[in-house]
C-alpha cells in the first residue's frame, strides 16, 4: 500500500519531505550513499516499492513482488550511526525502529552501496551481533 506525504517532516528525519527524500522519489539521483539509504528508508515508510526496486543493484535485487511483502511494517524512526565512502563504494550503518503485528522491533544494519554511472545503488547489508553483557 502506497502512503502519501503531502507536507511536513520527512520520514527519514529531515525537516521537509519535498526538499529531502521527496526529490529522490521524484527522480533525482542521490548524491551520496547516505542520502540514498535515507530515501530508501522513507520509501519503505511510504510503500514505494518501485523506488526500492529501482535503487537496488541489479546483481542483488529481489523480485518486485518480494518487496511488496515487506511494506506491512509501521516504521517508527531512523538513526544513522555512520557513513563511510571510498570512491564508488560506501557503507552506511543505521538503526531503524518499526512495529510489526503490534510488536516493536529494531533493525541494525550495515549496508553496502556502489555507484555506477554516477548513480548510487544498494548492494546488500549485514546485521551486527548484539553485544551482551554478563
Amino acid at each position: 500500500m502506497k502512503r502519501q506525504v503531502e507536507t511536513g517532516a520527512c520520514p527519514c528525519g529531515g525537516m521537509d519531505y519535498a526538499k529531502c527524500c521527496g526529490i529522490y522519489h521524484a527522480g533525482a539521483a542521490a548524491d551520496s550513499a547516505e542520502r540514498l539509504m535515507r530515501s530508501r528508508y522513507s520509501a519503505y515508510v511510504l510503500g514505494l516499492t518501485g523506488y526500492l526496486h529501482a535503487t537496488w543493484h541489479a546483481g542483488t535485487r529481489p523480485a518486485l513482488d518480494e518487496l511488496a511483502r515487506d511494506v506491512g511494517s509501521k516504521w517508527l524512526g531512523l538513526e544513522v550511526k555512520r557513513h563511510e565512502a571510498n570512491g564508488d563504494h560506501a557503507t552506511v550503518e543505521f538503526v531503524a525502529r518499526y512495529k510489526l503485528d503490534g510488536r516493536a522491533h529494531r533493525l541494525h544494519e550495515i549496508s553496502r552501496f556502489v555507484r555506477e554511472d554516477g548513480q548510487w545503488f544498494y548492494l546488500d547489508g549485514s546485521f551486527p551481533e548484539r553485544k551482551t553483557t554478563t
